[in-house]
């Protein structure tokens, strides 16, 4: 595996960084990777790598830049939250997703036309996630504990390309009526599946932090990564050889 800091070329003009993690092995599929309201920081940045290991190569965009760029904020200190929801009030979604969409074309070209590229998100980046899916043509995309989501179900109607949401049944930024309103809102569109998972709360998966719950991050990171192999395939070009090989 390789990982490298990229630049990309935003529609609206200037520049913005990324973290671009490569597998060992030539790449079919890529994913952009959307960080949570702390940054790209080690937490996201593992989380790339983890990926790239599958096989996929994975980019993950520095969505703050406009607001102080190169953030890296410590889940466990109480004090970088404080800053978190500051960046998170000020940042402008519309310019979030239209880097969002420079990034998507920024894999696409590295990847070649024929490589298949989608996304995936937590908190922050799990509403973005659900953007990604109403808004561009990303291949398919994950939103993991997606915030507000539940208050732009208007948007869903245009959802073109396979969707899944992981909400934890305890998400102190997702309470119990908006996850209703989400599974109301979304329940008839075969293009969506929605996973919930009892008893955890927001940043379950979030490795290496007190939120972290194993059994359910696990289950969730094992749909994930099926998900995506039907969709966007193996990722790179000998894991799909070895499947048919098998």
């Amino acid at each position: 595996m390789k990982t490298q800091n990229v630049t990309i070329q935003a529609f609206s003009g200037g520049s913005f960084s990324a973290y671009l993690a490569a597998p060992s092995t030539q790449p079919r599929a890529g994913i952009v990777l959307i960080q949570e309201v702390l940054g790209v920081n080690n937490n996201m940045r593992q989380t790339a790598d983890d990926y790239a290991k599958e096989g996929y190569l994975v980019l993950v965009p520095d969505l703050y830049w406009r607001l102080e760029p190169n953030v890296q904020l410590d889940p466990e200190d109480k004090n970088q939250w404080t800053k978190a929801f500051e960046l998170l009030k000020a940042f402008d979604l519309d310019s979030g997703i239209e880097d969002l969409k420079a990034s998507l074309s920024f894999l696409r070209q590295y990847l070649s036309s024929t490589g298949k590229v989608g996304s995936l998100g937590f908190c922050l980046g799990g509403k973005l996630a659900y953007f990604m899916a109403t808004r561009t043509d990303a291949d398919a995309n994950v939103s993991y504990y997606g915030v507000d989501i539940d208050k732009n179900l208007a948007e869903a109607t245009k959802i073109q390309k396979p969707l899944i949401l992981h909400m934890g049944g305890n998400d102190e930024y997702v309470s119990p009526s908006a996850q209703a309103v989400i599974q109301q809102g979304l329940q008839d569109n075969p293009l969506v599946t929605i996973y919930r998972y009892a008893g955890v709360s927001h940043g379950f998966s979030r490795v290496n932090s007190s939120a972290y719950r194993k059994e359910a991050a696990e289950l969730a990171s094992d749909r994930t990564l099926a998900f995506l192999k039907q969709h966007l395939g193996n990722g790179s070009k000998i894991s799909n050889e070895a499947t048919t090989a098998r």
